[in-house]
């Protein structure tokens, strides 16, 4: 018996041995391993992107006016609450910027998108304790305070609307496009910025598609008046032509642009008429030296007035007559 007791008192001893080295790795590795809020701790520190902020300054207008289209005084807007049609309404946003909504009064809506608008009705009406669980749908109808405006050389002046994306191009189509008289550029002016932009309308297709900028609610669109030279009496094609916004034009490139004097023209007696700050100014044009090119090219202005007598008529037209004839001459692009 007593063998048998030790050998059993050896092994009893040998197995209490072995747990204590088995448990022994797992106590370590359960120390080791780190707690849930020192896990957080360290996702918190190691990746902060995870975190965004958006500090925001100015007022709800100024901070949702560039990025979306936001609700103004003046617009109109059909308000919905799913399951109370008695605070359902159809209304304009008033000088303060708010509308009035039955039991729970005014709530400022001007500076909000449309979602941001339903999030705070249903939130008046959830702490008023009106709907306990409120869905409210907030349709504008109508942008009083964010169409886009659209002024000087286009067909059809006026204010558009800015619902959904709008480009350059889009606007001025909307306006009917640009009047022959327009130059090759336009002015952006933002809502309450003091600075403008200028954009080249060109008429190479890259270029024009650069040009085409965004535009957003509250902008204003101006198309500059071009710049006119007049070429008349005998000429191919006698009427205005348009200068391009980067200038350069001479006597030589507007008279070609005209077809150039015909068979009856008496170039010798070529005039130009120029408005200056003392009144119109006759300046002799010498034609058939510069078509010669024995005489340096004369630069033009807008507003001159180029004309080409006939050999039959020699003398000058009269400054009224010149005038007169200018109001109905045809408009044409000077080529580039």
């Amino acid at each position: 018996m007593q063998p048998i007791s030790s050998l059993l008192s050896h092994l009893l001893n040998l197995a209490v041995l072995a747990g204590i080295a088995g448990l022994l790795p797992a106590t370590l590795a359960q120390n080791s391993a780190p707690s849930p809020n020192s896990m957080h701790q360290d996702d918190a520190t190691t990746e902060p992107s995870r975190i965004v902020t958006r500090p925001l300054s100015g007022s709800p207008e100024q901070n949702n006016a560039s990025s979306a289209l936001v609700i103004g005084r003046g617009d109109e807007v059909e308000v919905t609450v799913y399951g109370a049609p008695d605070l359902s309404q159809h209304t304009r946003v008033n000088g303060n910027g708010s509308i009035s909504i039955p039991l729970i009064g005014y709530v400022r809506l001007a500076g909000l998108s449309s979602s941001e608008a339903e999030t705070a009705i249903e939130t008046q009406l959830r702490e008023g304790h009106v709907v306990n669980d409120p869905q409210v749908s907030v349709y504008v109808k109508e942008y009083t305070s964010g169409g886009i405006s659209v002024a000087g050389e286009v067909s059809k002046p006026g204010v558009y609307s800015a619902v959904g994306p709008h480009r350059l191009l889009d606007i001025l189509q909307a306006a009917g496009g640009l009047t022959e008289k327009a130059a090759s550029r336009a002015t952006i002016a933002h809502r309450g910025d003091e600075n403008s932009n200028a954009v080249e309308l060109s008429a190479d297709p890259k270029l024009m598609a650069n040009s085409n900028v965004e535009l957003i609610p509250g902008d204003t669109v101006v198309v500059a008046k071009a710049g006119i030279v007049y070429v008349l009496g005998e000429v191919g094609k006698p009427g205005g032509y348009v200068l391009n916004s980067s200038g350069g034009v001479t006597v030589l490139r507007v008279v070609a642009a005209a077809g150039g004097p015909t068979h009856a023209a008496s170039v010798g007696g070529t005039k130009m008429l120029r408005r200056t700050p003392n009144g119109l100014q006759e300046i002799s044009v010498p034609l058939k030296e510069l078509l010669h090119a024995k005489v340096a090219d004369i630069p033009v202005q807008a507003e001159d007035i180029i004309y080409v007598p006939g050999s039959r008529l020699k003398g000058f037209m009269n400054a009224g007559a010149l005038l007169t004839t200018m109001g109905t001459a045809a408009i044409y692009k000077v080529p580039f």
